[in-house]
């Protein structure tokens, strides 16, 4: 029966790998004393003030769909959000939608653009869905591979080899997953010739913005030109810890936002109007407890890198995100085979690099969004086993 259930599947679907996260996740799951460095997500709970408004939506009898785009309430909430904190501007009846976490507008903005046979430009070591959501929607992924001597970051080099005629948009994650990797304004300006010259469209996935460490946030929709050939993406998993609520959304030009929206009408609806109500609350009283969260999460990745450095597993410093991206090279192993014997001998979890498209292989990701008390205890496992297997 299995093979004759095989024939039905379409050849696309049946050549998509399993994202390799989730692969160590399991084998994790089945076992005892596991401390989990893999986790993409906030170790904190959503603040009691969101809840509660979640819970206030439902008692006042609000579980009905919203407008397809969301709340308009929301969305103006949001437009004056990111004027705020990052000097943009975008129109809340007709520049941004609500969606399903900041996957979902990823998802759309693919299936927006690309007709088939497209390539994008994808920056890795980057997120495991980027290059599955591009051949999902007909398109071609092209790996830009960064490198640690550039801190992870995009150079214009390195762009304008990976463009072709056939090039229609990049993906940019800064801050990044896996590396940390943020761009400061001089930095982006040195790749927009570059983008301007091949006319290419721009999906920032900006989801890390609050979470930088060292300089405020700059997004690249910012600069001179920039705005009107970029979506940005983001939402209200990471700085304020709503992962489950699953809540995002997409922001870019008029036409190309009316596109996704159509797409979101036929597939997706609206987003959970609960979520809505909590995201409402987050943004009108959230910032304290994001500060409160960021300010943690910089402790403990101070502390993360200057321990990886210290047991001979170069770091380089993350200037965002929660995760620290240590190579494991001096060990001599590959990024699958040290994460694999690290959770079987010292039961600590981590992402091989690898999974993370080129330039990840030789690294491992460690998410530092746990306690400190547990990232001291993987450290003295992690160094244990690095002792150990130098020695052999």
């Amino acid at each position: 029966m299995k093979e004759v259930q095989q024939q039905y599947l379409s050849k696309t679907a049946s050549k998509l790998k399993p994202s390799g996260i989730r692969k160590f996740f399991d084998l994790a799951s089945q076992m005892d004393n596991v401390i989990s460095l893999g986790v993409g997500e906030p170790d904190f709970v959503t603040p009691w003030n969101v809840c509660e408004a979640g819970y206030a939506s439902l008692e006042s009898g609000y579980t009905a769909y919203t407008a397809n785009a969301g709340l308009l309430e929301l969305r103006e909430e949001i437009s004056s959000y990111l004027s705020d904190q990052f000097s943009l501007s975008y129109s809340a009846e007709s520049q941004i939608i609500l969606t399903v976490g900041a996957s979902q507008a990823i998802d759309l903005a693919f299936r927006s653009i690309i007709d088939p046979g497209d390539e994008v430009v994808i920056v890795e070591p980057g997120f495991v869905a980027y290059a599955p959501a591009v051949t999902l929607a007909g398109g071609i992924p092209v790996s830009l591979e960064t490198k640690a001597e550039d801190e992870f970051k995009l150079t214009r080099e390195s762009l304008e080899k990976a463009i072709t005629k056939r090039t229609k948009a990049i993906l940019l994650c800064f801050p990044s997953n896996p590396t940390g990797a943020t761009m400061s304004k001089e930095e982006l300006q040195s790749v927009t010739d570059v983008i301007e010259k091949h006319d290419l469209l721009i999906i920032s996935d900006e989801i890390y913005a609050e979470l930088t460490y060292d300089e405020t946030h700059y997004s690249i929709a910012r600069l001179d030109g920039m705005k009107e050939r970029t979506i940005l993406i983001s939402g209200f998993s990471k700085a304020f810890a709503m992962t489950g609520w699953r809540l995002g959304y997409v922001t870019g030009p008029e036409e190309i936002i009316a596109a996704m929206l159509k797409i979101h009408q036929y597939t997706m609806m609206c987003a959970p109007t609960i979520a809505q109500h909590g995201a409402l609350e987050a943004l009108r009283n959230g910032r304290d407890d994001l500060e409160k969260m960021k300010k943690s999460y910089r402790q403990r990745r101070n502390y993360l890198v200057k321990a990886f450095n210290q047991i001979g597993l170069s770091c380089h410093m993350p200037g965002g995100a929660f995760y620290a991206f240590p190579s494991i090279q001096s060990t001599g192993m590959t990024s699958d085979e040290f994460a694999e014997k690290l959770l079987e001998e010292e039961r600590v979890a981590v992402v091989p690099g690898h999974v993370f498209g080129a330039g990840g292989e030789g690294y491992i990701r460690c998410s530092y969004a746990t306690s400190i008390e547990s990232l001291q205890e993987a450290v003295k496992r992690i160094e244990g086993f690095v002792e150990r297997h130098k020695a052999e």
